[in-house]
């Protein structure tokens, strides 16, 4: 996906002071990183529009800068358009539109679909995309995010209207300074995420995936959703080999896709079945050039880590490069990048994500990362306990007590940060009721699971990371593993070709057979947690943190608990995890709360004397 980020006002007052050019290129430059060519505006009635414009790769064979400025404009003059991402299916799309096209610009053919469709049209857009599009004739501006969620799109009430931007820090330049959101630190504590449409910004929001929220002239919002994943087809649709050979076409196809002919591609290589198989096919499919591998290795574990990934890369036959993350890495970067992200990094593997973009981009304008195939075929090892899940909140005859301490068991083993009591308690409230998620609608419980986590975990966590990371370093990334139709694919599958005799992502293995070795295939890699390497060098910085007399935390927390919490992990608890949950809440509430006229410093005790803050154009 090439990146440009979007912005503008949506002025609902005639006195509204903050629609000005100047204003809109200050929201635009927040996010030049998402572009880095400088920004287009676009100055309206009662609304202005601003794109940062994509650089010219530096590299030989990488994408030159963006021909086509945007706002685009349609030939009737109702529409304008400002685009970040790509539409995939464009070519189908444009041999189906009676339209005078003045260029190949994805923009323009969103604008020709709007003159000639209306903001229906939106809904045959394939691909990973945010958008925001004005109707000047109903006065009427639509805000507009991809099926998936893969690239963000935020908005803000501030005084005399609504901004809208790419990301959050774009729009805290005007208006009044928000506050943080009490109300979403519940959903932080239990998954270190937020999901949309809340953040931990007081009055800001997300546009949910495959949503469109629609600004009327008078200011209410509408909220619109156009896709959801199909449901499961009956029993007996599908036999295992026929689901398997579905999946096999559909991820190579996928693949085929997201490669552009002649140019280099690399491929983040995590060592499991679905970064490999993206590989295999990309050697397939992608000519005589070896694909580029890049592989993370986190502190100490290292040399276990990149000789396993090396060992794969040679039986794959690929050109790998090797990235290290240390320490001192994570002093240099903690704090630019929770700027970048918007938010709380949720673990080491935000920093990793940043570190192996950065590494990428020096050999290859694009790299492809296999993300959503756990989610979408069942890869998870919390997804073998949904059933048992779903039973341990409502098992009848058993005594509350017993039925509070089984349910706080599971929640934890299926990857809650922190249990309901626990937040209660650190807390001091239950969690607002209207911030429950609802649950999702599905034919058993695995199938419910995997819903949930294509609506709130990937985009809330998984992809707002990968995006985050990614545009700090100028690097474009694509997800061939959420293309639109292999993603529907996946949901009309049965549960029992995904998680099959203890065997999780089974349909996938098997899919995969042709193309890599056994060892590969049958090979367990565990999921990554924080691990402890991080943890050694900041002791005094930690406890600082979270129980000093400055400390955020210290002061919204019970602190006991917190304190319990440290004493643990000293006396070999393995906390590690829920600690940086909480360090990573105090960095995140110091880059936004205590002076949003500079990028964050690194993580460090309150005592220490303050270092210059790291430019961010230093990560790019």
């Amino acid at each position: 996906m090439t990146s440009a980020g979007v912005s503008g006002i949506r002025a609902l007052s005639p006195r509204t002071s903050s629609l000005t050019r100047d204003t809109l290129e200050e929201m635009a430059a927040a996010q030049d990183h998402r572009g880095g060519g400088g920004a287009d505006v676009w100055l309206g009635p009662d609304v202005g529009l601003a794109r940062s414009r994509p650089a010219a790769s530096p590299l030989p064979d990488g994408p030159a800068a963006d021909p086509s400025p945007q706002p685009a404009r349609s030939v009737d003059g109702r529409w304008v358009v400002a685009l970040d991402g790509a539409v995939r299916n464009h070519v189908a799309l444009r041999a189906h539109l009676d339209y005078p096209f003045r260029s190949r610009d994805d923009a323009e053919l969103v604008v020709a679909g709007l003159a000639l469709e209306g903001i229906s049209f939106v809904e045959r857009l394939q691909g990973q995309f945010a958008l925001v599009a004005h109707d000047l004739r109903t006065d009427t501006t639509h805000l507009v995010r991809d099926r998936i969620g893969v690239l963000p799109l935020h908005y803000r009430h501030v005084p005399g209207g609504i901004a809208f931007a790419s990301e959050v820090k774009a729009l805290l330049v005007l208006g009044p300074r928000p506050g943080v959101d009490h109300r979403s630190l519940d959903a932080y504590l239990a998954h270190r995420t937020v999901p949309a449409p809340d953040t931990l910004f007081e009055g800001v929001k997300k546009v949910r995936p495959a949503h469109r929220v629609a600004i009327m002239p008078g200011g209410h919002l509408e909220e619109t959703a156009y896709w959801s994943p199909p449901d499961t087809d009956p029993d007996g649709t599908w036999t295992p080999d026929d689901a398997i050979e579905a999946v096999r076409d559909g991820v190579r196809e996928a693949v085929r896709s997201a490669l552009d002919p002649g140019a280099p591609v690399g491929i983040n290589l995590t060592g499991g079945l679905a970064s490999s198989l993206l590989v295999a096919q990309a050697q397939q499919l992608g000519g005589d050039e070896p694909v580029h591998t890049f592989s993370p290795a986190f502190g100490d574990g290292a040399p276990d880590e990149l000789a396993r990934t090396g060992r794969l890369s040679r039986l794959l036959g690929t050109r790998h490069h090797d990235v290290h993350l240390h320490r001192p890495d994570l002093d240099e970067l903690w704090g630019p990048l929770t700027w970048h992200r918007d938010a709380p990094l949720s673990g080491p593997a935000d920093l990793a994500a940043h570190v192996l973009a950065r590494a990428a981009g020096e050999h290859v304008p694009a790299i492809l990362c296999a993300q959503g195939a756990d989610e979408l075929f069942g890869g998870h090892q919390r997804y073998r306990l949904a059933g048992v899940a779903e039973r341990s909140y409502g098992l009848p005859g058993l005594p509350a007590p017993l039925r509070s301490g089984l349910g706080r068991r599971v929640e934890r083993r299926l990857g809650a940060t922190f249990s309901a009591p626990e937040r209660r308690r650190l807390l001091g409230q239950a969690p607002p009721r209207d911030r429950r998620s609802a649950p999702s609608v599905g034919v058993d419980p695995v199938d419910r699971m995997l819903r949930h986590d294509l609506r709130h975990t990937l985009p809330d966590d998984v992809l707002e990371r990968l995006d985050r990371m990614s545009t700090a370093a100028s690097l474009e990334v694509r997800l061939p593993l959420l293309d639109h139709h292999l993603v529907e694919l996946a949901f009309r599958l049965p549960t029992s070709v995904k998680v099959r005799a203890g065997c999780t992502t089974w349909v996938l293995r098997e899919a995969a057979r042709p193309l890599l070795p056994d060892e590969v295939i049958e090979r367990r890699v565990l999921e990554p947690g924080a691990g402890s390497w991080w943890y050694a060098g900041m002791r005094d910085t930690v406890r600082e943190r979270l129980t000093g007399p400055g400390s955020w935390i210290a002061q919204t927390l019970d602190q006991s608990l917190v304190r319990d919490l440290l004493l643990r992990h000293e006396h070999g608890g393995h906390e590690q995890d829920r600690i940086w949950a909480l360090v990573s809440l105090e960095v995140w509430h110091e880059a936004f709360f205590s002076d949003l006229s500079e990028t964050p410093a690194l993580p460090r005790p309150r005592g220490a004397a303050r270092p210059v803050a790291a430019s961010t154009a230093h990560l790019s």
